[in-house]
């Protein structure tokens, strides 16, 4: 027969809920995700822009035109729409694999630097003791 597991007290209970709660806010971002997700957004944003542009023609709108001078092959057109809902993406999954690695690498650093200096102060008063 098995012995019943110790019932959680409260204050078991509270500790662990903010111990899972900062295992969520500090976990690592997934990169292909991220990068997938921002290169999808600007990829779309870009195609819609210049859809928009070309079918109603705004007259007080910024010259989306401009985007050719960093798009290779991109025009206020259908096919530009086309080109530049791919550069969009290619560019936004570098950006957003760039910042997820980038949030990952500091948050790291961090947790890192905050057990080590958590560590040494634990230990500080050790020969002290002796």
């Amino acid at each position: 027969m098995k012995p019943s597991a110790a019932p959680m007290r409260p204050a078991d209970a509270g500790a662990e809920s903010v111990r899972s709660a900062l295992i969520h806010a500090f976990a690592p971002m997934h990169k292909l995700a991220f990068g997938v997700a921002v290169g999808t957004a600007l990829g779309l944003l870009i195609t819609v822009t210049t859809v928009v542009h070309v079918a109603l023609r705004p007259e007080p709108a910024p010259n989306v035109s401009l985007l050719g001078q960093y798009y290779y092959g991109y025009s206020v057109s259908l096919h530009g729409a086309v080109v530049g809902g791919i550069w969009g993406f290619a560019s936004g999954f570098v950006a957003g694999w760039f910042a997820a690695f980038t949030r990952n690498l500091v948050i790291a650093v961090w947790i890192f630097v905050t057990r080590t200096r958590a560590e040494l102060a634990a230990t500080r008063e050790f020969l002290d003791h002796i």
